[in-house]
């Protein structure tokens, strides 16, 4: 629609003194506008959809969270097919992806050393039950010696104004067993064993100096934690050159829903707009705008 109001089409024909030629070339470009303008509006939808909204799906991401363990390959394939298989090369100690969205069904997880073959047997394997609604953590644990994949179940459901969620995952060597406090000295965790989880628990929202609590003797270690109203987190406990390491993962938020992304070599899983489909609509856009300047430079030249 024109800034005066007018429609193009109408306008168009009326330069031509009633042609029959400007009128089709006319409609031709709104239905290109149109068209162009739909797509984008229904490719933005679905891709801006929460993912907590998808019906159908669970939720599964992937981690490395084993000190002495070397980098490593790691494929996510569906049981059924229902999705291409995924492969996430070079993941490395402390790596979390976000969480992925897949329909519920059956699907293996598989770990390789960093650059072998497909065709090379998997080091590690497990099977996963995805229900629709779940959300799960599927992580390679423990020493090298004694490396494992382990299943812990998440729970995403979002706690009530005034408070939000935490739990700790507890993926250092060096302290095998600690405890979480509050600054003001009240638990949220005790005697967590090294590779293992505990339940979420409630808190009181705020920006927090959480304090990790080793059992082995050790000073404590405080962490900086934004505790949203209503989110929910996991804590993620690492060792590092300099001792511990503690990441703060999102699981859920109150307004964003579960993030997703996929499995990433740097900094964790990584979150928006799929790019090469951004990239796609940007070009639709840019085929669309020149056909229908096309058309009316023809349409003026002919009248």
């Amino acid at each position: 629609m024109r800034s005066d109001g007018q429609d193009p089409a109408t306008t168009d024909a009326a330069v031509g003194g009633g042609g029959g030629r400007g009128k089709v070339s006319s409609s031709i470009a709104r239905r290109i506008g149109i068209s162009a303008v739909s797509v984008l509006v229904l490719t933005i939808s679905t891709v801006g959809a929460a993912p907590a909204q998808a019906a159908g799906k669970g939720y599964v991401r992937l981690a490395h969270l084993s000190p002495d363990t070397p980098n490593v390959d790691v494929y996510l394939s569906s049981q059924s097919h229902v999705i291409p298989e995924q492969v996430f090369p070079g993941v490395g100690y402390g790596i979390m992806s976000g969480y992925l969205a897949l329909p519920a069904g059956g699907y293996t997880v598989a770990m390789r050393r960093s650059g072998a073959p497909k065709s090379e047997k998997p080091v590690l394997t497990l099977q996963v039950s995805v229900a629709a609604g779940g959300a799960y953590t599927v992580a390679g644990v423990g020493r090298y010696a004694e490396l494992g994949l382990k299943l812990f179940t998440d729970d995403l459901s979002l706690p009530s104004q005034g408070q939000a969620k935490v739990r700790v995952i507890q993926a250092s060597l060096g302290v095998p067993v600690l405890g979480l406090a509050m600054p003001d000295g009240s638990a949220i965790a005790q005697n967590v064993q090294f590779a293992t989880t505990t339940d979420y628990q409630l808190v009181t929202p705020g920006n927090w100096d959480l304090v990790i609590k080793p059992a082995n003797g050790r000073a404590d270690t405080e962490v900086q934690a934004d505790l949203g109203d209503g989110n929910v987190y996991s804590l993620l406990v690492l060792d590092s050159g300099d001792g511990l390491k503690a990441e703060l993962k999102t699981d859920a938020t109150r307004d964003g829903g579960v993030p997703a992304g996929g499995v990433s070599t740097g900094a964790g899983g990584a979150s928006g707009p799929p790019w090469p489909l951004v990239a796609g609509i940007a070009l639709l856009l840019v085929v669309a705008a020149g056909a229908i300047w096309a058309i009316r430079r023809r349409t003026t030249r002919e009248w």
